[in-house]
Protein backbone atom coordinates (compact mmCIF):
# COMPACT_ATOMS: atom_id res chain seq x y z
CA UNK A 1 0.00 0.00 0.00
CA UNK A 2 1.32 3.43 -0.98
CA UNK A 3 4.55 2.05 -2.39
CA UNK A 4 6.51 3.88 -5.05
CA UNK A 5 9.56 2.25 -6.65
CA UNK A 6 12.80 4.16 -6.11
CA UNK A 7 10.99 6.89 -4.15
CA UNK A 8 12.47 8.83 -1.29
CA UNK A 9 11.86 7.30 2.14
CA UNK A 10 11.04 10.71 3.62
CA UNK A 11 8.50 11.34 0.85
CA UNK A 12 6.86 7.94 1.35
CA UNK A 13 6.65 8.31 5.13
CA UNK A 14 5.28 11.84 4.78
CA UNK A 15 2.58 10.61 2.41
CA UNK A 16 1.60 7.93 4.90
CA UNK A 17 1.41 10.39 7.78
CA UNK A 18 -0.64 12.86 5.70
CA UNK A 19 -2.98 10.08 4.51
CA UNK A 20 -3.52 8.78 8.05
CA UNK A 21 -4.10 12.33 9.29
CA UNK A 22 -6.66 12.95 6.53
CA UNK A 23 -8.50 9.74 7.45
CA UNK A 24 -8.50 10.74 11.13
CA UNK A 25 -9.71 14.24 10.23
CA UNK A 26 -12.51 12.79 8.09
CA UNK A 27 -13.49 10.42 10.91
CA UNK A 28 -13.64 13.33 13.38
CA UNK A 29 -15.72 15.42 10.96
CA UNK A 30 -18.10 12.49 10.42
CA UNK A 31 -18.39 12.08 14.17
CA UNK A 32 -19.36 15.73 14.60
CA UNK A 33 -21.95 15.44 11.80
CA UNK A 34 -23.49 12.37 13.41
CA UNK A 35 -23.40 14.05 16.81
CA UNK A 36 -25.09 17.15 15.39
CA UNK A 37 -27.77 14.98 13.79
CA UNK A 38 -28.30 13.16 17.08
CA UNK A 39 -28.64 16.45 18.92
CA UNK A 40 -31.12 17.71 16.31
CA UNK A 41 -33.19 14.53 16.68
CA UNK A 42 -33.24 14.92 20.44
CA UNK A 43 -34.34 18.57 20.10
CA UNK A 44 -37.11 17.69 17.63
CA UNK A 45 -38.33 14.94 19.97
CA UNK A 46 -38.38 17.45 22.83
CA UNK A 47 -40.30 20.01 20.74
CA UNK A 48 -42.78 17.28 19.75
CA UNK A 49 -43.33 16.33 23.41
CA UNK A 50 -43.81 19.97 24.43
CA UNK A 51 -46.19 20.58 21.53
CA UNK A 52 -48.27 17.48 22.32
CA UNK A 53 -48.60 18.36 26.04
CA UNK A 54 -49.43 22.00 25.31
CA UNK A 55 -52.15 20.93 22.85
CA UNK A 56 -53.55 18.52 25.44
CA UNK A 57 -53.82 21.42 27.93
CA UNK A 58 -55.45 23.64 25.31
CA UNK A 59 -57.93 20.93 24.42
CA UNK A 60 -58.72 20.34 28.10
CA UNK A 61 -59.43 24.02 28.68
CA UNK A 62 -61.89 24.05 25.82
CA UNK A 63 -63.79 21.22 27.53
CA UNK A 64 -63.75 22.65 31.06
CA UNK A 65 -65.27 26.08 30.36
CA UNK A 66 -68.96 26.52 29.60
CA UNK A 67 -68.28 28.70 26.56
CA UNK A 68 -66.24 26.64 24.05
CA UNK A 69 -63.18 28.32 22.63
CA UNK A 70 -62.63 28.53 18.91
CA UNK A 71 -58.85 29.22 18.98
CA UNK A 72 -57.86 25.55 19.39
CA UNK A 73 -55.22 24.63 18.42
CA UNK A 74 -53.06 27.66 19.09
CA UNK A 75 -49.57 26.73 17.86
CA UNK A 76 -48.35 30.34 17.87
CA UNK A 77 -48.30 30.25 21.65
CA UNK A 78 -45.85 27.31 21.46
CA UNK A 79 -43.75 28.54 18.54
CA UNK A 80 -42.54 31.60 20.38
CA UNK A 81 -40.39 29.51 22.74
CA UNK A 82 -39.25 26.57 20.58
CA UNK A 83 -39.25 27.84 17.00
CA UNK A 84 -36.02 27.71 14.93
CA UNK A 85 -35.27 28.12 11.22
CA UNK A 86 -36.84 25.38 9.14
CA UNK A 87 -38.90 23.92 12.05
CA UNK A 88 -42.55 23.17 11.31
CA UNK A 89 -45.26 22.31 13.88
CA UNK A 90 -48.75 21.08 12.97
CA UNK A 91 -51.84 19.59 14.56
CA UNK A 92 -53.61 16.71 12.84
CA UNK A 93 -57.08 15.79 14.13
CA UNK A 94 -58.46 12.31 14.43
CA UNK A 95 -59.79 12.42 10.87
CA UNK A 96 -56.32 13.07 9.51
CA UNK A 97 -56.81 16.72 8.54
CA UNK A 98 -54.16 19.31 9.36
CA UNK A 99 -55.96 22.04 11.29
CA UNK A 100 -52.99 24.33 11.79
CA UNK A 101 -49.31 24.51 10.72
CA UNK A 102 -46.62 26.93 11.86
CA UNK A 103 -43.14 27.01 10.25
CA UNK A 104 -40.02 29.04 10.95
CA UNK A 105 -38.58 30.96 8.02
CA UNK A 106 -35.34 29.55 6.58
CA UNK A 107 -32.25 31.68 7.05
CA UNK A 108 -30.68 33.26 4.01
CA UNK A 109 -27.76 30.81 3.87
CA UNK A 110 -26.06 29.66 0.73
CA UNK A 111 -27.48 26.37 -0.49
CA UNK A 112 -25.25 23.30 -0.17
CA UNK A 113 -23.85 21.65 -3.33
CA UNK A 114 -26.10 19.07 -4.91
CA UNK A 115 -23.86 16.05 -4.28
CA UNK A 116 -23.34 16.98 -0.63
CA UNK A 117 -27.10 17.56 -0.19
CA UNK A 118 -27.92 14.15 -1.69
CA UNK A 119 -25.31 12.40 0.47
CA UNK A 120 -26.40 14.20 3.63
CA UNK A 121 -30.09 13.44 3.08
CA UNK A 122 -29.39 9.76 2.35
CA UNK A 123 -27.30 9.42 5.50
CA UNK A 124 -29.41 11.38 8.00
CA UNK A 125 -32.93 11.83 6.49
CA UNK A 126 -33.29 15.35 7.92
CA UNK A 127 -36.88 15.89 6.64
CA UNK A 128 -38.57 13.14 8.65
CA UNK A 129 -41.62 13.83 10.79
CA UNK A 130 -41.93 13.21 14.53
CA UNK A 131 -45.44 12.34 15.75
CA UNK A 132 -46.79 12.56 19.31
CA UNK A 133 -50.40 11.71 20.29
CA UNK A 134 -52.70 14.36 21.81
CA UNK A 135 -55.04 12.64 24.29
CA UNK A 136 -58.01 13.66 26.38
CA UNK A 137 -59.46 11.38 29.07
CA UNK A 138 -57.54 8.39 27.72
CA UNK A 139 -58.69 8.84 24.16
CA UNK A 140 -56.59 10.20 21.30
CA UNK A 141 -58.10 13.32 19.80
CA UNK A 142 -55.28 14.14 17.42
CA UNK A 143 -51.52 14.22 17.10
CA UNK A 144 -48.73 16.76 17.10
CA UNK A 145 -46.55 16.70 13.97
CA UNK A 146 -43.04 18.22 14.11
CA UNK A 147 -40.55 18.24 11.22
CA UNK A 148 -37.61 20.22 9.96
CA UNK A 149 -37.07 21.51 6.45
CA UNK A 150 -34.02 19.58 5.03
CA UNK A 151 -32.62 22.65 3.27
CA UNK A 152 -31.59 24.65 6.39
CA UNK A 153 -30.12 21.57 8.04
CA UNK A 154 -28.17 20.68 4.90
CA UNK A 155 -26.89 24.27 4.58
CA UNK A 156 -25.85 24.26 8.22
CA UNK A 157 -24.03 20.95 7.81
CA UNK A 158 -22.33 22.24 4.65
CA UNK A 159 -21.07 25.31 6.53
CA UNK A 160 -19.50 23.05 9.16
CA UNK A 161 -18.03 20.74 6.53
CA UNK A 162 -16.70 23.70 4.56
CA UNK A 163 -14.89 25.05 7.61
CA UNK A 164 -13.47 21.59 8.23
CA UNK A 165 -12.26 21.37 4.63
CA UNK A 166 -10.58 24.76 4.92
CA UNK A 167 -8.82 23.67 8.10
CA UNK A 168 -7.85 20.39 6.43
CA UNK A 169 -6.49 22.18 3.35
CA UNK A 170 -4.31 24.36 5.58
CA UNK A 171 -3.30 21.76 8.17
CA UNK A 172 -2.35 18.85 5.90
CA UNK A 173 0.30 20.68 3.82
CA UNK A 174 1.68 22.25 6.97
CA UNK A 175 1.75 18.86 8.70
CA UNK A 176 3.37 17.27 5.64
CA UNK A 177 6.07 19.92 5.54
CA UNK A 178 6.83 19.57 9.24
CA UNK A 179 6.93 15.76 9.03
CA UNK A 180 9.19 15.87 5.96
CA UNK A 181 11.56 18.30 7.66
CA UNK A 182 11.66 16.18 10.83
CA UNK A 183 12.31 12.99 8.83
CA UNK A 184 14.99 14.71 6.76
CA UNK A 185 16.76 15.75 9.94
CA UNK A 186 16.34 12.33 11.59
CA UNK A 187 17.50 10.39 8.50
CA UNK A 188 20.44 12.63 7.71
CA UNK A 189 22.85 10.00 9.16
CA UNK A 190 21.79 7.59 6.40
CA UNK A 191 24.02 9.57 4.07
CA UNK A 192 26.97 8.72 6.28
CA UNK A 193 25.91 5.07 6.31
CA UNK A 194 25.69 5.03 2.52
CA UNK A 195 29.09 6.72 2.22
CA UNK A 196 30.57 4.12 4.57
CA UNK A 197 29.08 1.26 2.55
CA UNK A 198 30.49 2.76 -0.64
CA UNK A 199 33.92 2.85 0.99
CA UNK A 200 33.54 -0.81 1.97
CA UNK A 201 32.60 -1.67 -1.64
CA UNK A 202 35.72 0.20 -2.75
CA UNK A 203 37.82 -2.11 -0.47
CA UNK A 204 38.45 0.65 2.09
CA UNK A 205 37.94 -1.46 5.22
CA UNK A 206 39.12 1.36 7.48
CA UNK A 207 35.69 3.04 7.14
CA UNK A 208 33.94 3.61 10.48
CA UNK A 209 30.66 5.32 11.35
CA UNK A 210 30.33 7.95 14.13
CA UNK A 211 27.83 7.84 16.96
CA UNK A 212 24.19 8.68 16.18
CA UNK A 213 21.40 10.04 18.36
CA UNK A 214 18.78 7.50 17.27
CA UNK A 215 18.98 4.10 18.93
CA UNK A 216 18.13 2.26 15.68
CA UNK A 217 20.86 4.03 13.74
CA UNK A 218 23.30 3.48 16.60
CA UNK A 219 22.59 -0.26 16.37
CA UNK A 220 23.28 -0.13 12.62
CA UNK A 221 26.49 1.79 13.35
CA UNK A 222 27.68 -0.88 15.81
CA UNK A 223 26.95 -3.69 13.35
CA UNK A 224 28.62 -1.75 10.50
CA UNK A 225 31.79 -1.06 12.47
CA UNK A 226 31.96 -4.66 13.69
CA UNK A 227 31.48 -5.91 10.13
CA UNK A 228 34.19 -3.60 8.78
CA UNK A 229 36.58 -4.70 11.52
CA UNK A 230 35.80 -8.39 10.92
CA UNK A 231 36.29 -8.00 7.18
CA UNK A 232 39.59 -6.21 7.76
CA UNK A 233 40.81 -8.98 10.05
CA UNK A 234 39.62 -11.67 7.62
CA UNK A 235 41.33 -9.94 4.72
CA UNK A 236 44.54 -9.52 6.70
CA UNK A 237 44.46 -13.20 7.70
CA UNK A 238 43.76 -14.21 4.12
CA UNK A 239 46.65 -12.12 2.83
CA UNK A 240 48.94 -13.53 5.51
CA UNK A 241 47.82 -17.05 4.67
CA UNK A 242 48.43 -16.45 0.96
CA UNK A 243 51.88 -15.02 1.65
CA UNK A 244 52.83 -17.93 3.87
CA UNK A 245 51.41 -20.48 1.45
CA UNK A 246 53.56 -18.98 -1.30
CA UNK A 247 56.56 -19.05 1.04
CA UNK A 248 55.77 -22.66 1.94
CA UNK A 249 55.52 -23.55 -1.72
CA UNK A 250 58.91 -21.98 -2.40
CA UNK A 251 60.43 -23.78 0.62
CA UNK A 252 58.96 -27.06 -0.56
CA UNK A 253 60.41 -26.54 -4.01
CA UNK A 254 63.83 -25.72 -2.56
CA UNK A 255 63.60 -28.78 -0.31
CA UNK A 256 62.69 -30.99 -3.26
CA UNK A 257 65.48 -29.53 -5.37
CA UNK A 258 67.99 -30.06 -2.55
CA UNK A 259 66.70 -33.57 -1.90
CA UNK A 260 66.84 -34.47 -5.58
CA UNK A 261 70.34 -33.04 -5.82
CA UNK A 262 71.69 -34.54 -2.61
CA UNK A 263 69.91 -37.87 -2.59
CA UNK A 264 69.08 -38.72 -6.15
CA UNK A 265 72.10 -36.99 -7.72
CA UNK A 266 74.62 -38.69 -5.47
CA UNK A 267 72.82 -42.02 -5.69
CA UNK A 268 72.65 -41.86 -9.46
CA UNK A 269 76.34 -40.90 -9.64
CA UNK A 270 77.20 -43.84 -7.40
CA UNK A 271 75.05 -46.17 -9.50
CA UNK A 272 76.75 -44.92 -12.61
CA UNK A 273 80.16 -45.50 -11.11
CA UNK A 274 79.21 -48.98 -9.90
CA UNK A 275 77.72 -49.81 -13.29
CA UNK A 276 80.96 -48.72 -15.05
CA UNK A 277 83.03 -50.70 -12.57
CA UNK A 278 80.83 -53.76 -13.07
CA UNK A 279 81.13 -53.44 -16.84
CA UNK A 280 84.91 -53.13 -16.61
CA UNK A 281 85.12 -56.04 -14.22
CA UNK A 282 82.87 -58.17 -16.39
CA UNK A 283 85.02 -57.34 -19.43
CA UNK A 284 88.17 -58.36 -17.54
CA UNK A 285 86.47 -61.43 -16.07
CA UNK A 286 86.64 -60.15 -12.46
CA UNK A 287 84.86 -61.85 -9.58
CA UNK A 288 83.50 -58.76 -7.73
CA UNK A 289 80.68 -58.04 -10.23
CA UNK A 290 78.06 -59.61 -7.92
CA UNK A 291 78.93 -57.32 -5.02
CA UNK A 292 78.76 -54.28 -7.25
CA UNK A 293 75.34 -55.37 -8.54
CA UNK A 294 74.17 -55.74 -4.93
CA UNK A 295 75.36 -52.19 -4.25
CA UNK A 296 73.41 -50.92 -7.24
CA UNK A 297 70.28 -52.69 -5.94
CA UNK A 298 70.69 -51.18 -2.43
CA UNK A 299 71.12 -47.69 -3.82
CA UNK A 300 68.04 -48.13 -6.06
CA UNK A 301 66.07 -49.28 -2.98
CA UNK A 302 67.19 -46.24 -0.97
CA UNK A 303 66.16 -44.02 -3.86
CA UNK A 304 62.72 -45.66 -3.92
CA UNK A 305 62.27 -45.06 -0.18
CA UNK A 306 63.29 -41.44 -0.57
CA UNK A 307 60.93 -41.03 -3.49
CA UNK A 308 58.09 -42.68 -1.55
CA UNK A 309 58.60 -40.34 1.40
CA UNK A 310 58.59 -37.28 -0.86
CA UNK A 311 55.42 -38.42 -2.61
CA UNK A 312 53.73 -39.09 0.74
CA UNK A 313 54.48 -35.55 1.89
CA UNK A 314 53.25 -34.07 -1.37
CA UNK A 315 50.09 -36.15 -1.71
CA UNK A 316 47.94 -37.87 0.95
CA UNK A 317 47.16 -41.56 0.63
CA UNK A 318 44.27 -42.52 -1.61
CA UNK A 319 41.31 -42.07 0.75
CA UNK A 320 38.92 -43.72 -1.72
CA UNK A 321 40.95 -46.95 -1.72
CA UNK A 322 42.27 -47.09 1.85
CA UNK A 323 39.42 -45.31 3.65
CA UNK A 324 39.66 -42.54 6.24
CA UNK A 325 40.19 -44.91 9.18
CA UNK A 326 43.16 -46.72 7.59
CA UNK A 327 44.65 -43.43 6.38
CA UNK A 328 44.50 -41.86 9.86
CA UNK A 329 45.94 -44.99 11.46
CA UNK A 330 48.74 -44.99 8.89
CA UNK A 331 49.42 -41.31 9.62
CA UNK A 332 49.77 -41.96 13.35
CA UNK A 333 51.87 -45.09 12.73
CA UNK A 334 54.19 -43.09 10.47
CA UNK A 335 54.72 -40.44 13.17
CA UNK A 336 55.42 -43.15 15.74
CA UNK A 337 58.03 -44.61 13.40
CA UNK A 338 59.70 -41.27 12.72
CA UNK A 339 59.70 -40.07 16.34
CA UNK A 340 61.73 -43.17 17.44
CA UNK A 341 60.26 -43.13 20.95
CA UNK A 342 60.72 -39.41 21.64
CA UNK A 343 56.95 -38.80 21.41
CA UNK A 344 54.10 -41.27 21.59
CA UNK A 345 51.20 -40.85 19.14
CA UNK A 346 47.84 -42.50 19.93
CA UNK A 347 44.60 -42.59 17.96
CA UNK A 348 40.98 -43.22 18.98
CA UNK A 349 38.18 -43.55 16.41
CA UNK A 350 34.47 -43.92 17.18
CA UNK A 351 31.40 -43.89 14.96
CA UNK A 352 30.75 -44.79 11.33
CA UNK A 353 33.18 -43.33 8.77
CA UNK A 354 32.38 -45.45 5.71
CA UNK A 355 29.55 -43.25 4.34
CA UNK A 356 31.42 -39.94 4.62
CA UNK A 357 31.95 -38.13 1.29
CA UNK A 358 35.41 -38.55 -0.23
CA UNK A 359 36.06 -34.80 -0.29
CA UNK A 360 35.10 -34.46 3.38
CA UNK A 361 37.30 -37.43 4.30
CA UNK A 362 40.28 -35.92 2.42
CA UNK A 363 39.86 -32.61 4.25
CA UNK A 364 39.56 -34.35 7.62
CA UNK A 365 42.80 -36.16 6.89
CA UNK A 366 44.54 -32.89 5.98
CA UNK A 367 43.26 -31.20 9.17
CA UNK A 368 44.46 -34.11 11.30
CA UNK A 369 47.82 -34.17 9.47
CA UNK A 370 48.39 -30.44 10.04
CA UNK A 371 47.27 -30.61 13.69
CA UNK A 372 49.57 -33.53 14.52
CA UNK A 373 52.45 -31.88 12.63
CA UNK A 374 52.02 -28.65 14.62
CA UNK A 375 51.83 -30.55 17.90
CA UNK A 376 54.89 -32.65 17.05
CA UNK A 377 57.01 -29.68 15.94
CA UNK A 378 55.99 -26.97 18.41
CA UNK A 379 54.44 -28.59 21.48
CA UNK A 380 57.49 -30.37 22.88
CA UNK A 381 55.09 -33.06 24.11
CA UNK A 382 55.82 -36.63 25.08
CA UNK A 383 52.30 -37.81 24.23
CA UNK A 384 49.94 -36.66 21.46
CA UNK A 385 46.41 -38.08 21.15
CA UNK A 386 44.18 -37.94 18.06
CA UNK A 387 40.49 -38.51 18.77
CA UNK A 388 37.97 -38.53 15.87
CA UNK A 389 34.28 -39.27 16.51
CA UNK A 390 31.17 -39.30 14.34
CA UNK A 391 28.05 -38.92 16.48
CA UNK A 392 24.39 -38.02 16.20
CA UNK A 393 23.07 -34.78 17.70
CA UNK A 394 19.50 -33.70 18.38
CA UNK A 395 18.17 -30.78 16.35
CA UNK A 396 15.59 -28.28 17.54
CA UNK A 397 13.63 -27.86 14.29
CA UNK A 398 13.63 -31.47 13.17
CA UNK A 399 12.67 -34.79 14.73
CA UNK A 400 15.46 -36.60 12.85
CA UNK A 401 18.89 -36.34 14.50
CA UNK A 402 21.76 -34.99 12.44
CA UNK A 403 25.42 -36.03 12.52
CA UNK A 404 28.54 -34.11 13.35
CA UNK A 405 32.23 -34.94 13.32
CA UNK A 406 34.50 -33.96 16.20
CA UNK A 407 38.28 -34.09 15.68
CA UNK A 408 40.46 -33.41 18.72
CA UNK A 409 44.26 -33.33 19.05
CA UNK A 410 45.53 -33.17 22.63
CA UNK A 411 49.13 -32.99 23.84
CA UNK A 412 50.87 -32.75 27.21
CA UNK A 413 53.47 -30.16 26.20
CA UNK A 414 54.34 -27.04 28.25
CA UNK A 415 52.09 -23.99 27.99
CA UNK A 416 53.38 -21.31 25.59
CA UNK A 417 52.22 -19.12 22.71
CA UNK A 418 51.94 -21.93 20.15
CA UNK A 419 48.74 -20.53 18.57
CA UNK A 420 50.81 -17.51 17.48
CA UNK A 421 53.97 -19.35 16.50
CA UNK A 422 52.11 -21.89 14.41
CA UNK A 423 49.91 -19.24 12.82
CA UNK A 424 50.21 -20.48 9.25
CA UNK A 425 49.08 -23.98 10.08
CA UNK A 426 46.29 -22.69 12.29
CA UNK A 427 45.11 -20.31 9.56
CA UNK A 428 45.15 -23.10 7.02
CA UNK A 429 43.07 -25.32 9.28
CA UNK A 430 40.64 -22.46 9.97
CA UNK A 431 40.16 -21.99 6.23
CA UNK A 432 39.39 -25.68 5.72
CA UNK A 433 37.04 -25.86 8.71
CA UNK A 434 35.20 -22.69 7.67
CA UNK A 435 34.75 -24.09 4.16
CA UNK A 436 33.20 -27.22 5.70
CA UNK A 437 30.80 -25.11 7.81
CA UNK A 438 32.43 -26.08 11.11
CA UNK A 439 34.16 -24.42 14.05
CA UNK A 440 37.75 -24.62 15.36
CA UNK A 441 38.95 -23.84 18.89
CA UNK A 442 42.47 -23.91 20.37
CA UNK A 443 42.78 -23.76 24.13
CA UNK A 444 44.83 -24.90 27.10
CA UNK A 445 44.13 -28.42 28.28
CA UNK A 446 42.75 -29.12 31.78
CA UNK A 447 45.99 -30.78 32.91
CA UNK A 448 48.41 -28.64 30.91
CA UNK A 449 49.36 -28.84 27.30
CA UNK A 450 46.87 -27.77 24.64
CA UNK A 451 43.71 -29.05 22.97
CA UNK A 452 42.70 -28.35 19.36
CA UNK A 453 39.04 -29.16 18.74
CA UNK A 454 37.25 -29.15 15.38
CA UNK A 455 33.49 -29.73 15.03
CA UNK A 456 32.02 -30.16 11.53
CA UNK A 457 28.37 -30.91 10.64
CA UNK A 458 28.43 -34.05 8.50
CA UNK A 459 25.27 -33.15 6.53
CA UNK A 460 26.41 -29.60 5.68
CA UNK A 461 29.75 -30.91 4.54
CA UNK A 462 28.23 -32.68 1.53
CA UNK A 463 28.22 -29.33 -0.28
CA UNK A 464 31.35 -27.38 0.57
CA UNK A 465 31.08 -23.63 0.88
CA UNK A 466 34.29 -23.07 -1.01
CA UNK A 467 36.79 -25.06 -3.03
CA UNK A 468 39.49 -26.28 -0.65
CA UNK A 469 42.89 -27.33 -1.90
CA UNK A 470 43.34 -31.05 -1.39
Amino acid sequence: MWTFPKSDLKYRLTLRVVAVSAVCFAAISAYFLFDADRSMRARIDTVAEITARTLQLQHGKTQWISQPRTDFPDLQDIAGSVMMPGLCMAYRDSSGDILQRVCGGPPGDEAAPYLFAVLYRNLFDPGREVLRPVQFRGAQVGEAVVSVDPAPLTSQAWRGAGRAMIVLAIALPLLGGLVYAALARALRPTRLIRAGLERIVADDLSARLPRFDLAELSAIRDVFNHLAESLGMALAERNELTRRLIALQDDERRHLARELHDEFGQSLAAIRALAASARQGAAQGGSDVLAECDGIARMAGDMMETLRGALFRLRPPDIDELGLVASLEGLVAGWNGRSRGQSRFDIKLSGTFEDLPAELAANLYRIAQEAITNAAKHAGASRINLDVAVREVETVHSDCPSREIELMVEDDGPQNDRPIKSGMGLLGMRERVAALGGALTFETGPGGGSVLRVVIPAEDAHGLKAEVAA
